[in-house]
């Protein structure tokens, strides 16, 4: 029975983180910016506490298109599921994240547990858009 809620919860959990990556663009205006790019992944070396929780809480699951971002940004009304649309990647991101308040104009592209991958992605400067929701 524990095995049975234990894989329910994972599933709707999984679900959940996907069903947010919907996003609607006429539903929000998009802020150009060029920010700083890089990725992490869900270790304990590059997160304080459980590394597969985001700083809002969600669960952060390999696969999904998730980022963090600088503290900074939050100043921008960027906040927790704010959608991003970032050059050369499809699709959109959602912020799931916040990182270290040293870092400024940054963000870091979520990859699950593929420490390769992060490495191989390194450090990039990118357009990005951001979506302010519609009034």
């Amino acid at each position: 029975m524990k095995f049975v809620l234990v894989s329910l919860c994972a599933i709707f959990c999984c679900y959940y983180s996907y069903a947010q990556q919907d996003v609607d663009p006429d539903d929000y205006v998009w802020v150009e910016k060029k920010v700083k790019a890089s990725a992490y992944n869900s270790t304990k070396a590059q997160t304080m506490g459980n590394p597969s929780i985001g700083a809002w809480g969600d669960i952060l699951v390999p696969g999904m298109k998730a980022i963090a971002i600088s503290r900074d940004l939050i100043k921008l009304g960027i906040g927790r599921n704010t959608p991003f649309k970032i050059e050369g990647y499809p699709g959109y991101y959602l912020v799931k994240d916040k990182m270290n308040a040293r870092y400024k104009n940054k963000i870091d592209l979520y990859m699950g547990k593929n420490i390769q991958k992060a490495r191989e992605f390194g450090v990039r400067h990118l357009k990005v858009q951001y979506g302010i929701k519609k009034k």
